[in-house]
């Protein structure tokens, strides 16, 4: 996946959250929404002299999975016996082969600048990330489509920024909550539709702070938070 079509993602579900398309660009949605998030860090592939994307980078030689596995596939991985008479000796031997795999994608389809990504479908800048489709800026994801800069958030559609949270739609910043719809600032909450800014309550609509408003006045207030948000 390249930036453009990751833009398109991301157009997309500024729409059903918002109503209107993102005018950022990819880099500042990064900025702006996935600055505390765990992605994949850039490096350098010890064979090709490419850039690369790990999970992480403590080590020091990498290789990208397409390439391990063409290496293997040409000369193998195996190496000549020799003669060993110190642990030193087989440390220098192993460090000779020890490449840290990268952008490890399994059964997957057009995913770039990732790294473990599993059953996957249109995935940019991700990381350990299973059965999800068009999602950008994210980690640990599972069962989620049209889906930014979230973590550890599982069975969600037309998201941004939910974070260890189940089965919500085209809501903004969620934390911690389940079954929420068209929401913003929700945390430790089940069951919302409609509501911005509520914590510790269920099965509501329309609430603001944890207060009841009537639908109009609702929309009124909602219009001017997503201006805010926007801004």
């Amino acid at each position: 996946m390249d930036k453009k079509e990751a833009k398109s993602i991301i157009n997309k579900v500024f729409i059903n959250i918002f109503g209107e398309e993102c005018k950022l660009s990819t880099e500042q949605v990064l900025e702006k929404f996935a600055f505390d998030v765990r992605l994949p860090n850039r490096v350098i592939d010890g064979v090709s002299g490419k850039e690369t994307w790990a999970e992480s980078i403590n080590p020091t030689k990498f290789i990208t999975q397409a390439n391990m596995e063409k290496y293997d596939n040409y000369k193998g991985w195996m190496q000549p016996k020799k003669e060993i008479n110190s642990l030193e000796e087989i440390l220098k031997l192993w460090k000779k082969i020890n490449y840290t795999t990268t952008e490890r994608y399994y059964d997957c389809v057009n995913v770039s600048e990732s790294d473990t990504i599993y059953n996957c479908e249109n995935v940019y800048r991700c990381l350990d990330c299973r059965s999800c489709k068009n999602i950008i800026f994210s980690d640990g994801c599972s069962d989620s489509e049209y889906v930014i800069a979230s973590q550890r958030t599982s069975g969600s559609t037309n998201c941004l920024r939910v974070d260890d949270s189940g089965n919500c739609s085209n809501s903004y910043n969620v934390i911690c909550s389940a079954k929420i719809s068209n929401s913003f600032f929700i945390q430790d909450s089940n069951s919302l539709h409609e509501c911005m800014f509520c914590s510790h309550i269920a099965n509501h609509r329309y609430c603001i702070a944890n207060m009841q408003f009537e639908k109009e006045e609702y929309f009124a207030i909602k219009k001017e938070i997503i201006k805010w948000i926007l801004s």
